[in-house]
Formats: C-alpha cells, sequence, structure tokens
C-alpha cells in the first residue's frame, strides 16, 4: 500500500515538472515570438525555413542588383534625352546654314556652335555612374544577375550608344561644323542626312534603354511578390500565434495550479489516514 501510495506520488511528480516545461516553453514562445527554438522541435519546418531563408538572402542581392540597373537606366536616359536635345538644335543650325542666302560670318557662327554641341556630346558619352565607373563602357557592357537564370544589362555600350554605323555621333556634328565652316553646300546637304540618321539612332537606344527598365521593373515587381509570399510562409511557420500561445499559457497555469494544490492536499494526510 505505502509501496503504491509512493508510486502514485512520484509519477505525480513527474507528470507536474512536465507541465511546468511546458509552461516555460511557452512562455519562452511568447517572449521570443518564435515557436520553434531548435531544429529539433520540427526538423520538417526548419528544413524549409532553411530553404526559404536562403530564397530570401537570393532575393535581397537580386533585388538590390535591379535597383541599381533601373539607378543606371535611369542616369543613360536622362543622358539620352539631353542628347536627343542637342541633336535637335543641330538640326535647325544645320537646316539653317544650307540657307544660301546666308553670310559667310553667320556660318562660322553657327559652326562654333556645332563644335561646343560635339564636345558636350563627348561628355555625355564619358558620363561617370553612380558607381564612380563609366556609364557607358566601352566594349562589353556590364550586367547583373537578377535570378538563378536571368542577368540584365541596364545600359548598352559606348559603341552601341554613341556610334552610327562606327561613326562617333560627335564627329557627324563635327563633319557638319566643318562642311558649314567652308561654305561646301554639298558637304552641308550630306551631314543634314548624317544628323538625321543620327537622330533615329538617338531614338532608338532611348527606346532599348526603357524596354530594358521595362524588363527589370517586371522583374522586380515578381520579386516583391515573392518575398513576401516568402515572408507570410516562414512567418506561419516559425512565428508564434500570441494569441492562441498566451491562452494555451493561461491554460497550463491553471492546469498545474490546480494539481499542485490537490498534491499539496494529499501529502496532508496521516499514515493513519491512508492505512485507514
Amino acid at each position: 500500500m505505502i509501496n503504491a501510495t509512493g508510486n502514485r506520488m512520484t509519477l505525480e511528480i513527474r507528470r507536474q515538472s512536465a507541465m511546468a516545461q511546458q509552461i516555460a516553453r511557452s512562455q519562452i514562445e511568447i517572449s521570443t515570438g518564435k515557436k520553434i527554438q531548435l531544429a529539433s522541435d520540427d526538423p520538417v519546418a526548419s528544413a524549409r525555413i532553411a530553404s526559404i531563408r536562403r530564397a530570401q538572402a537570393d532575393d535581397t542581392a537580386w533585388m538590390a542588383n535591379l535597383d541599381l540597373g533601373l539607378s543606371l537606366a535611369s542616369q543613360a536616359d536622362t543622358v539620352m534625352r539631353n542628347t536627343a536635345d542637342n541633336f535637335a538644335r543641330v538640326s535647325e543650325l544645320v537646316i539653317n546654314a544650307a540657307n544660301a542666302t546666308l553670310s559667310p560670318a553667320d556660318r562660322q557662327t553657327i559652326a562654333l556652335e556645332l563644335e561646343s554641341i560635339a564636345e558636350q556630346i563627348d561628355s555625355f558619352a564619358a558620363t561617370r555612374s553612380s558607381l564612380a565607373q563609366p556609364l557607358f563602357h566601352t566594349g562589353n557592357a556590364p550586367s547583373f544577375r537578377v535570378s538563378e537564370s536571368v542577368t540584365v544589362a541596364p545600359v548598352p555600350t559606348r559603341e552601341q550608344t554613341f556610334q552610327v554605323g562606327g561613326m562617333p555621333l560627335s564627329q557627324i556634328v563635327r563633319d557638319a561644323a566643318s562642311a558649314i565652316a567652308a561654305n561646301n553646300m554639298p558637304a552641308i546637304s550630306i551631314a543634314l542626312s548624317s544628323v538625321d540618321d543620327a537622330i533615329s539612332h538617338v531614338a532608338d537606344t532611348a527606346a532599348e534603354i526603357g524596354v530594358r527598365a521595362s524588363r527589370m521593373e517586371r522583374l522586380r515587381e515578381s520579386h516583391e511578390i515573392r518575398r513576401i509570399d516568402f515572408a507570410a510562409e516562414r512567418s506561419g511557420l516559425e512565428d508564434t500565434n500570441l494569441t492562441e500561445a498566451i491562452a494555451k499559457l493561461n491554460a497550463q497555469t491553471i492546469t498545474l495550479d490546480a494539481a499542485q494544490a490537490a498534491f499539496a492536499r494529499i501529502n496532508r494526510r496521516t499514515l493513519m489516514d491512508i492505512l485507514g
């Protein structure tokens, strides 16, 4: 009888100890906001969380690359708009110079302005990016990885941007200036045609930069949606549901308090009470 009573007491102590441990765990889940403290708590969920964490790190790097790419494309777009404005002025000047009634002095003035515009276009081609590097690289344009299988080059090369058929845009302007300064009407006519080609090229290049920027915007939106989905899934796997956890903690505490109170009353009984 006494042994049986002792065994029941031992079992009850173990049960209450386990309940206290559950309460301690609930308190940790509430205080940390995480329901998984160790991988052994839920191996499957822990493995998925680790996978999501890696994907989130990749997305963060890819989003940074896209932000940089969009910044470079925006800067290149500004340069191309300024180049287009300059060529609009070049066209106006060459058309004026083609007027047979214009005096040689007036043509010299136009040629000087064209030379100044040519220098400006050269400065556009040499624009530096926010990375303190050429915005328009010679040779190969820098590309950035923006997903597991996709890389993008936000800005075309200097050759693609500032040359037409191998002829620099600034040289087209200088040739026009030379023709005008020399009062060479056939050469001025040729220069006007070349300027028209340059204007079309600048417009096409600006459109190409816009297409690249649009693609990066779509990729960024895709990553943003993926980022939200990953965050929601990860939160569901590892974050504590505070309402549920607090209710569970209160129930556990009430149960333990009741068990301890009952255990205390039982332990106040004498040996004669038990034998009786």
